[in-house]
C-alpha cells in the first residue's frame, strides 16, 4: 500500500480501515498556538522572515505568537493554559483515529518538545494506546533563545546587574522527545507476533550491544534541506526508528498523519514497507509527491544495477522495494 492524502489528518484518517496500520512514526506541531488560527506555511515563514538573525524564534514559537514573550502577567498564563487545554484536546481527536487504525502490538513513535510531550502521551494513553518509553533524539545543540538576565538589567542601567552573572531563564536545548506508545497485545508478545507479526523491538545491534533510548549522531544530508519546512527531521534517524519498531516486510505499513515534506514516507519507500501518508499544507504534498517519485526511480536504477551485476538469475525477494507509483489524493 502506498498512498497519499491532502487533507486534515481528523478527517483522513476516516479514510483508513480498521487495525491495518503496523506503525506509525510521525512529527505532529510542538506550538500550542496554531489551534483554530492560520498556523500554516505562509503564517510560519511570514512570521520567521520577521525575526532572521535575531534570538526571538523559541522552540518553534515565532516571535509575535503571544507565547514568545511578552509580559508574563494573569492574562498571560491563562492564555497559556487556554492553549494547553485546546492543544491537548485537538491531540486527542487523531490519536483516538490512530489506535483505531492501527493493529494490536503497532508502536506509534511521536516526535515532540521537551515542553509538550507530557499532553501527548496523555492524549495518546486516553485513546487506549500503552505508554512504552520516551526516546531522546538528541541533536546539535542549539543557541538558548531565552533572557540574559545580566544584560538585560545592564540595559536598564540596574545598579545591581552583575550580581546576575550566569543568570538565564531556559537551558539549552539539545535533545528532542519521541514519545512511544503501543497498541495493546493480542495476550501476549508471541501470541501478537503470530497474528499480526509485529510487536516486539529489533534491539541487538549489529556488534551484539543493545539498543538505547537515546539516539544521536543523525544529522540531515544535503538533500534533506527544504525551504518550506524548519523542523524537518534526518532520513537516517526515521529509518532507524522504523528498523527498530517494525519487521522490513512490504505487507507492514507505516502511517505519518503529520507528514510534512514525506521524510518517513520515503523511509519507508527505501526499507520496502508499505506507507499511508497524510499532509494538510499543499506546498508540503508537492514537496512529497517529488521526493517519492524521485525516490522510486533511484531504487528502480539501483534494482537495474544489482540484478544486472549479477551472472546467476536469483529470485528477487519480496521484501525488494516496491515499484509502483504511490496513490496520490
Amino acid at each position: 500500500m502506498e498512498q497519499i492524502f491532502q487533507g486534515d489528518c481528523r478527517e483522513m484518517l476516516a479514510k483508513i480501515p480498521d487495525n491495518t496500520i503496523s506503525c506509525v512514526i510521525t512529527d505532529p506541531p510542538y506550538n500550542y498556538e496554531f489551534i483554530g488560527r492560520n498556523w500554516n506555511h505562509e503564517e510560519i515563514q511570514r512570521r520567521i522572515s520577521r525575526v532572521k538573525d535575531s534570538s526571538t524564534l523559541v522552540k518553534n514559537i515565532p516571535y509575535g505568537s503571544g507565547l514568545a514573550g511578552g509580559v508574563r502577567n494573569k492574562r498571560w498564563y491563562e492564555r497559556n493554559r487556554e492553549n494547553i487545554k485546546e492543544y491537548r484536546n485537538w491531540c486527542g481527536e487523531w490519536s483516538q483515529e490512530l489506535f483505531r487504525v492501527c493493529k494490536a502490538g503497532a508502536f506509534v513513535a511521536v516526535f515532540s518538545s521537551t515542553r509538550t510531550l507530557a499532553h501527548i502521551q496523555v492524549a495518546l494513553e486516553d485513546s487506549g494506546f500503552y505508554a512504552r518509553d520516551c526516546l531522546v533524539y538528541r541533536r546539535h545543540s542549539g543557541i538558548p533563545k531565552g533572557l540574559n538576565v545580566k544584560k538585560k538589567l545592564a540595559k536598564e542601567n540596574h545598579p545591581n546587574s552583575s550580581d546576575w552573572e550566569g543568570w538565564h531563564t531556559c537551558f539549552r536545548n539539545e535533545w528532542e522527545a519521541i514519545v512511544l506508545v503501543q497498541k495493546p497485545l493480542i495476550n501476549n508478545y508471541i501470541e501478537t507476533l503470530e497474528i499480526n507479526g509485529i510487536g516486539a523491538l529489533k534491539t541487538i545491534l549489529p556488534d551484539n550491544s543493545f539498543q538505547s533510548n537515546i539516539l544521536e549522531g543523525y544529522s540531515k544530508g544535503h538533500d534533506e534541506k527544504f525551504d518550506v519546512h524548519c523542523t524537518i527531521k534526518p532520513l537516517d534517524l526515521v529509518k532507524k526508528l522504523l528498523e527498530t519498531l517494525v519487521p522490513l516486510k512490504s505487507e507492514n505499513t507505516v502511517l505519518d498523519p503529520f507528514a510534512g515534506t514525506g521524510t518517513t514516507l520515503v523511509a519507508a519507500k527505501e526499507l520496502g514497507l508499505g506507507f499511508v501518508g497524510i499532509e494538510i499544507e499543499s506546498n508540503y504534498y508537492e514537496v512529497i509527491r517529488e521526493r517519492l517519485l524521485h525516490k522510486g526511480q533511484e531504487l528502480k536504477n539501483n534494482l537495474k544495477e544489482e540484478t544486472g551485476s549479477k551472472t546467476s538469475k536469483k529470485k528477487i525477494s519480496k521484501n525488494q522495494p516496491s515499484k509502483k507509483q504511490p496513490t496520490f489524493w
